[in-house]
């Protein structure tokens, strides 16, 4: 199984679910309950987003190829999205999530593989 860190300055930091299918991208958090505490979806690609058939707001933050914040907003549910010019991906957190990414600063963005054995109980 693969998982995704997501790093910034301040302290930020978020295990990532990562969405780079369509059907995937298509259902993002819709129908969910909620994000656990320092979780994240990642978009790729993706440059706009909405929350129809969500229960609860998110922050939104629009990063370019390089990963580097363009726009950070909260969008409340049954509502669009800002188009932000030059977004390729877009990372969705519990709100207030992103209280500690600023805008113009790069995320940095690894995969973390986890092992586990057969064995294991």
């Amino acid at each position: 199984m693969m998982r995704l860190l997501i790093e910034g300055e301040n302290g930020f930091e978020a295990d990532v679910e990562l969405a780079d299918t369509f059907l995937k991208r298509f259902l993002g958090l819709m129908l969910r309950k909620g994000l656990p505490s320092g979780n994240a979806l990642l978009l790729v690609p993706c440059s706009s987003i909405h929350t129809w058939f969500m229960g609860f707001p998110i922050d939104v933050v629009y990063l370019d190829r390089d990963n580097t914040v363009l726009k950070k907003e909260t969008v409340h549910p049954w509502r669009i999205g800002s188009f932000v010019k030059g977004a390729g991906r877009i990372l969705e957190l519990n709100e207030g999530g992103a209280k500690r990414i600023q805008v113009g600063k790069q995320l940095f963005i690894s995969f973390v593989e986890e092992r586990r054995s057969q064995y294991e109980l």
